[in-house]
C-alpha cells in the first residue's frame, strides 16, 4: 500500500509541477584525440628551472609532466593522461602550469644556458619522476639542489613571475588554434541558451489554459438562468396563499 500511495503522489507530483530539467537541451561536442607519440624507448624528463614542471626535451612538441599527469597541447586544446603512451582524454581548460613555463625554454636547454647562467640541468627517467614528483615538491628538493642546476642563480620576485604569467596567457590567447578551439565551445552554449527559452514556454501555456477551462464551466449555468421568473416552489406558496 505505501508503495502505490507513494507512486500515485509521485506521478501527480511530475503531471502537476513543471520540472525546468526536461526542458534543457543538452548539446555536446566532442573533440578527437591526438595522434599517439611514438618513443623508440621511455623518455627522460628535465625539470623547468622555477617550477615543478618536467618536459620531454627530445621532441618537437611540448610533452609535460606535472600534478601527476602527462599533458599535451593539440589543435588548440589540452589533453592529459596518467600514462606517457596512452590513456588520453581531453581537458576542457588550460593547466594552470603552463603559464609558468618560459616559453624559450627549448632555445635555453639546447644552449644549456638560463637567462646568462650556465644551465647544469639533469635528465630524468619517467619512472623517477612519477615515483618522486609529489616529494620533491613538497621538500622543495629543485631549490635545493642548486637552484634547478642554474649556476648562481636567484629565482624571480613574485610579482615579477605574476607579471610574466599575465604577458604569456594574452599570447597563448591570441593564437590562431586557441581562438578556433573556444569558437567551438561557444557554438553549443549559444544553443543551449536559446532552445530551453522557447521550450519553457509551451507548459505555461498548459498550465493557463487548465487554469482558465474550470471557470468558464462554473460561470456557464449562471448566464443560463432566466432572471425574473419564480422558481416553481414560489408560484405554489403564492397560489396557496
Amino acid at each position: 500500500m505505501k508503495k502505490l500511495l507513494f507512486g500515485t503522489i509521485f506521478l501527480a507530483l511530475v503531471i502537476v509541477v513543471p520540472i525546468p530539467t526536461m526542458a534543457q537541451v543538452d548539446v555536446r561536442i566532442s573533440f578527437p584525440l591526438p595522434p599517439p607519440i611514438v618513443f623508440a624507448a621511455p623518455p627522460e624528463l628535465i625539470v623547468i628551472p622555477e617550477t615543478y614542471v618536467y618536459v620531454v626535451p627530445d621532441i618537437d612538441v611540448d610533452f609535460f609532466f606535472w600534478n601527476g599527469f602527462w599533458w599535451r597541447f593539440w589543435e588548440g586544446r589540452w589533453y592529459r593522461s596518467r600514462y606517457y603512451n596512452r590513456g588520453w582524454g581531453y581537458y576542457n581548460t588550460i593547466p594552470s602550469f603552463y603559464f609558468d613555463v618560459d616559453p624559450g625554454w627549448r632555445g635555453y636547454y639546447r644552449d644549456r644556458n638560463w637567462y646568462g647562467h650556465r644551465w647544469d640541468y639533469q635528465r630524468i627517467p619517467h619512472q623517477q619522476v612519477q615515483q618522486n614528483w609529489n616529494s620533491w615538491q613538497k621538500t622543495q628538493h629543485w631549490e635545493k639542489q642548486g637552484t634547478w642546476g642554474v649556476q648562481s642563480y636567484q629565482p624571480r620576485p613574485q610579482q615579477q613571475r605574476q607579471e610574466l604569467r599575465q604577458q604569456r596567457q594574452q599570447q597563448y590567447q591570441q593564437r590562431p588554434e586557441v581562438q578556433q578551439h573556444q569558437k567551438q565551445i561557444q557554438q553549443p552554449k549559444q544553443i543551449e541558451k536559446q532552445q530551453p527559452k522557447q521550450i519553457e514556454k509551451q507548459p505555461q501555456e498548459k498550465v493557463q489554459q487548465q487554469q482558465r477551462q474550470p471557470q468558464e464551466k462554473v460561470q456557464q449555468p449562471q448566464r443560463s438562468q432566466p432572471q425574473g421568473k419564480p422558481e416553481r416552489g414560489e408560484v405554489e406558496k403564492q397560489d396557496k396563499k
